[in-house]
């Protein structure tokens, strides 16, 4: 088998975004100015991002056996990441309804998955993992997400994540990974810290790897070892939030393997993320190498 430098296991999706002028409230109405059928997924979108980037890429995920399921994999397949060893399910792909609010780019997203697209421990191909450098894994199927981080753990391998949500299995999967990137929400869950650098802080006293938060417009925060590194989020005219924390993901982990130092990676991947904004879609606003390092 061929080597590859990521491996993601995890979601990926077909979205339709509806452009609206603002995002409504409880009993309003508001009308589209239109839709566009666009694709993304947490690790699908993290995975696009490592192989325009210039990394072998492999999928491990379930597609549906419909159009959509079809069309998500095809734009993989066409940007250069391996899908062999990914699952078909008798079943619809899983899909988002986002709303965009044409003034900010910010966003509200409803989605559905059908059960049978679920991945299960037993549905994990070993394989697919030999000679990878890093592991990717979102909290979508989260029993399946640990077996897999302990299992790359045990064979050295870079263990980052998606987690973007709280369960009761969250601070497993943090402890199985070796470079957990997190929602901001998610180290003040596990800590009881309602400061940013303070829940990092605390996680670290259970965690002894370096720790990632994304917080947004805000920026993002590193922590390695005792050192705590900020990076402010880059200012541009967002015209779609979609897929912003999955990019700066996937250019966090090119940065990574790299060999960049944590402020060096902070700031390329909030640069990546920040240009991801400027255009529509998750998978179809990943900027290339050329256009980020100018911003920088």
């Amino acid at each position: 088998m061929n080597e590859c430098d990521v491996v993601g296991l995890g979601e990926n999706s077909v979205d339709l975004v509806y452009r609206v002028p603002q995002l409504a409230s409880a009993g309003q109405k508001v009308r589209a100015a239109g839709c566009r059928p666009l694709l993304g997924g947490q690790v699908a979108t993290t995975l696009c991002t490592c192989a325009a980037l210039g990394l072998r890429t492999r999928y491990v995920g379930t597609f549906g056996n419909d159009d959509h399921g079809r069309l998500i994999r095809s734009e993989l397949e066409q940007r250069g990441v391996d899908t062999s060893h990914a699952h078909v399910r008798y079943a619809p792909n899983r899909h988002a309804v986002i709303l965009v609010d044409d003034r900010t780019g910010e966003r509200t997203i409803v989605w559905q998955r059908d059960r049978s697209l679920a991945l299960g421990p037993g549905d994990l191909p070993r394989e697919a993992m030999t000679g990878a450098r890093v592991l990717h894994v979102d909290n979508v199927d989260e029993e399946t997400a640990i077996a897999a981080a302990r299992l790359g753990r045990e064979a050295g391998m870079i263990v980052t994540t998606d987690i973007d949500q709280v369960t009761e299995r969250t601070a497993e999967l943090v402890a199985a990974a070796t470079f957990p990137i997190l929602a901001e929400r998610v180290p003040q869950a596990l800590t009881g810290e309602s400061d940013a650098r303070q829940a990092l802080r605390a996680l670290h006293r259970q965690h002894g790897g370096m720790l990632c938060v994304t917080m947004g417009s805000r920026g993002s925060l590193l922590l390695n070892g005792d050192r705590l590194h900020e990076a402010p989020a880059f200012e541009v005219a967002a015209i779609d939030t979609t897929g912003a924390g999955d990019v700066f993901r996937g250019a966090l982990i090119y940065a990574l393997l790299r060999g960049d130092a944590p402020d060096v990676m902070l700031r390329f991947a909030n640069a990546a993320a920040a240009l991801s904004c400027t255009r529509a879609g998750a998978i179809g606003g990943i900027p290339s190498l050329a256009e980020i390092e100018p911003l920088l």
